[in-house]
């Protein structure tokens, strides 16, 4: 195997320009899917990171006729959790209303939640502090849409828990800056207490949010759901980017695997006096195999060398400054940060390394199967071939 080594070595510096040029057009692959993949990751951890701050909490106890993804479940879905079972929760009322800002008309959700809790970053201390007789608190997104800024007045209506509609005034006490949409657009927040009394649901939730200190315990017509069952659409949605453009670096890594064969089989056509003269001297076909089997996987060494060289310095970037997007996640649903600072793993980094070491091996393997089927005499005279 040393002996493979050091001939395979020299034979690929004797090379020279073709050898590198083979092992840059392999560099992009191993460059592009760690580029990507840690982007992907580190989208994952911020979405997962502001989505646990802002929304989720440690998982959310609901009432068990409520469904976040069916609205016509909201009339319905509430009920008053027993005081024994509310420690380390925060009550969130969910209830329909029209707002008319400008004289428009905008659907909205009215969530009520406790003024100044802290088990989720949404600033309700606000609420709390407010001199208004009816403050409400809107995010960024929501307050763009409606045209409102902070101090402005408008009127808000909603139909109480007998079906008779109601409308007030509201003012607009903040309006907060946040990631993630779900607490955003389309959301109006205000103090639980004035929307139990706005809707006559006194003591009422529609679920709670937990914080790192809750115990789940079994309670009638409640469902407790945990962050891994809150985070799934959001793990599901990076998953299914980071396999779909598994299909283009996984193209870019098929191109030059395919250099790699071309120039392996080349060379073996080219090299049969050399191949015979090695048999001749003593060497077995296998030795031979593995000699040119091991050319081909020293390719995926240089190019591993060579994406070091162009590719650190874009890496150590990326993950110091980030990547930013002119565009909003908020536009199109889902949690993306301004600014995505790519995670580079050791895993990572091992995984594509692996990848690209097998895959040019086994690539390399297919090209010298020739060689097991060469006369030496005929390997001398350069027509085994």
């Amino acid at each position: 195997m040393k002996l493979a080594l050091k001939l395979a070595y020299k034979n690929l510096i004797r090379a020279g320009l073709k050898t590198w040029l083979n092992a840059l057009a392999l560099s992009f692959a191993f460059v592009l899917i760690i580029f990507y993949n840690g982007m992907i990751d580190g989208w994952n951890n911020e979405a997962r990171q502001d989505a646990i701050a802002w929304e989720y909490g440690t998982g959310h106890l609901r009432n068990a006729a409520y469904d976040p993804m069916d609205p016509f479940t909201i009339q319905d879905g509430h009920g008053v959790l027993p005081e024994q079972y509310r420690e380390h929760l925060t009550p969130i009322l969910v209830w329909q209303g029209t707002l008319y800002p400008h004289g428009r008309m905008m659907p909205v959700l009215i969530k009520g939640i406790e003024p100044g809790q802290t088990t989720v970053k949404i600033p309700s201390g606000v609420l709390k502090n407010s001199t208004a007789g009816y403050p409400v608190l809107l995010g960024r997104k929501m307050a763009e849409s409606a045209g409102l800024k902070e101090g402005d007045q408008v009127l808000l209506r909603w139909r109480d828990r007998n079906g008779t509609f109601d409308a007030v005034e509201v003012t607009v006490a903040g309006i907060f800056e946040t990631n993630v949409p779900f607490v955003d657009g389309g959301q109006v927040w205000i103090a639980l207490n004035t929307l139990r009394k706005m809707t006559g649901l006194t003591d009422e939730a529609t679920f709670f949010i937990a914080d790192e200190n809750y115990t789940p315990t079994p309670v009638d017509g409640w469902t407790f759901v945990d962050q891994k069952m809150l985070l799934k659409p959001v793990t599901n949605l990076i998953n299914a980017k980071k396999y779909g453009a598994a299909f283009m670096y996984l193209l870019l890594l098929a191109i030059g695997l395919l250099v790699i064969f071309d120039t392996q089989a080349f060379s073996i056509f080219r090299r049969q006096k050399e191949i015979g003269t090695h048999i001749a001297m003593g060497m077995t076909r296998g030795e031979v195999i593995r000699m040119f089997t091991v050319e081909g996987a020293m390719y995926s060494i240089f190019a591993i060398i060579l994406g070091g060289i162009y590719g650190a310095p874009l890496f150590i970037y990326l993950a110091k400054n980030g990547i930013s997007f002119p565009v909003s996640g908020d536009t199109m649903g889902i949690i993306i940060a301004p600014t995505i600072y790519s995670i580079y793993s050791t895993a990572l980094i091992v995984k594509t390394f692996l990848l690209l070491v097998i895959s040019a091996t086994l690539v390399s393997l297919l090209a010298t199967r020739k060689i097991a089927g060469m006369n030496p005499v005929e390997a001398l005279k350069g027509k085994a071939l």
